[in-house]
């Protein structure tokens, strides 16, 4: 759509990985901007500093002759000599001595220098016009013999803004280029590592949470390397997690309190029903009696189901286990005129809570068993990794398939009245175990499948 404005993903590794970036940028900006201007607007004060300097150079390097008179300079000097002989219209050096007499002149000799700056003396930098070209002097004074020289060094702005424009600026931007493409890699490189490393703590923690759950409220996230600034963060997050431990558990035990205090009423009461003389209402009540006694008993085995301390695990034989629930529920199917068969694999071996684990299957046979039409046959197939059991009633519409392992929640077809928890209570065991329960569509019918995941709580080992 035109008008949904562009999500900007909320990492922090990103935002500091921009502030990088950033920080580069502007620091080879500002690099740029403090060259441009001292080598444009302020290119004199580089100029006269970097000729005061090479006057110096020269004075270290004037030599003598026996009466203290200069005659020339040392030997790195003359090995430049080519530059005063042939570029003498340009560059140009003299000694002078005390009264301003030169001594000592480079191949551009005196007609070089302004007549009217000569016989100046005094030291410092100062510029004259020589044929139209603007030309940069500086005067160094010197001791030697117990006397005071004067070396003069000039150059004029005609080379200086050949070399400037030809050599200077073409190499000062490769430079800055290079070191802006060198800042950005090597500053990118260090950023990436130092926040991969940085951040290894926070993703420990994301972990960690991932693994917190209902039935895994113990678990806390730790505290060991978190960065200081997301210790107090942690700190909390626990807390909210021991509070919300505390009120789970006080659910869960009242929960299986209420369910365990209502078994003895509804025994009483039931008795009390028994003595009566037979009749409609007896029947009527003994039924409603029977359906709160299941809904009590499925209540209190969902709130032990719920908690994984509960469980013993142990290697349990799976074919067996079935075996066993479809012996216990022989005489169930014989009356719904409904028949059970068993298949599969001879060994299958899980870890499991035998008990909750016959539970589970129970339920499950027991849910196929109601809902399968008489004459018909429900099928159990046991394999290594998967537990199916299928029936061939009218099935579940798709859009209820999702709903089925919700508590209290029933079938349209089945012919009992139960509470609608005894698919919840076999996806309590199942998520307890780490296995993973599902229902689909058959032709015709309904298809429970109970796979097995590999691991501590899977298949024996």
């Amino acid at each position: 759509m035109p008008f949904v404005k562009p999500t900007v993903p909320n990492s922090l590794s990103l935002r500091v990985l921009l502030a990088y970036v950033v920080g580069v940028i502007l620091s080879v900006l500002l690099m740029i901007l403090v060259t441009l201007v001292l080598t444009t607007y302020r290119s004199d004060l580089l100029l006269k500093a970097d000729m005061a300097e090479y006057t110096r150079q020269l004075v270290g390097a004037v030599r003598f002759d026996g009466k203290g008179v200069p005659v020339g300079f040392a030997a790195s000097e003359e090995d430049d000599r080519w530059i005063y002989e042939s570029l003498k219209e340009e560059v140009a050096y003299r000694v002078l001595d005390e009264s301003g007499r030169p001594v000592l002149v480079s191949a551009a000799g005196e007609g070089f220098w302004s007549p009217a700056e000569s016989r100046q003396l005094v030291p410092g930098s100062f510029n004259f016009e020589r044929g139209g070209v603007r030309v940069h002097s500086v005067i160094e004074p010197f001791e030697h013999g117990g006397r005071t020289w004067y070396l003069q060094f000039a150059v004029s702005t005609r080379i200086l803004g050949f070399i400037y424009e030809e050599f200077t600026l073409p190499f000062m931007g490769a430079a800055v280029v290079i070191f802006s493409v060198l800042l950005l890699v090597v500053f990118g490189i260090c950023a990436y590592v130092t926040l991969g490393y940085t951040l290894k703590p926070l993703r420990k923690l994301s972990e960690s949470a991932t693994s917190i759950s209902p039935r895994a409220l113990h678990a806390r996230l730790r505290t060991e390397a978190v960065p200081s600034e997301i210790a107090p963060l942690v700190h909390s997050f626990n807390r909210a997690l021991d509070r919300l431990e505390h009120g789970y558990r006080v659910q869960q035990e009242f929960l299986a309190t209420a369910a365990h205090e209502l078994k003895t009423p509804l025994a009483l009461i039931r008795a009390q029903v028994e003595l009566r003389e037979e009749g409609e209402d007896r029947d009527a009540l003994l039924g409603d009696v029977e359906h709160m006694t299941r809904q009590v008993q499925q209540l209190l085995l969902l709130a032990e189901a719920s908690e994984v301390q509960n469980y013993g695990f142990a290697t349990t034989d799976v074919q067996e286990v079935a075996q066993d629930v479809v012996a216990y529920l022989q005489r169930m199917a014989e009356a719904a005129h409904v028949h059970v068969t068993l298949s599969g694999a001879s060994v299958a071996r899980w870890q499991a809570d035998r008990g909750a684990l016959f539970t589970l299957l129970k339920n499950l046979l027991e849910n196929a068993i109601e809902h399968a039409p008489r004459g018909t046959e429900v099928q159990v197939e046991v394999d290594a990794e998967t537990v199916t059991v299928r029936d061939s009633g009218p099935g579940v519409d798709p859009q209820h398939l999702s709903q089925m392992f919700s508590r209290f929640w029933r079938g349209a077809h089945r012919r009992d009245q139960g509470a609608g928890l005894g698919l919840a209570i076999c996806r309590e065991i199942a998520l307890a175990h780490g296995w993973v329960l599902s229902a689909h569509r058959a032709d015709p019918g309904l298809l429970l499948r109970l796979s097995v995941s590999m691991g501590p709580s899977g298949l024996a080992e």
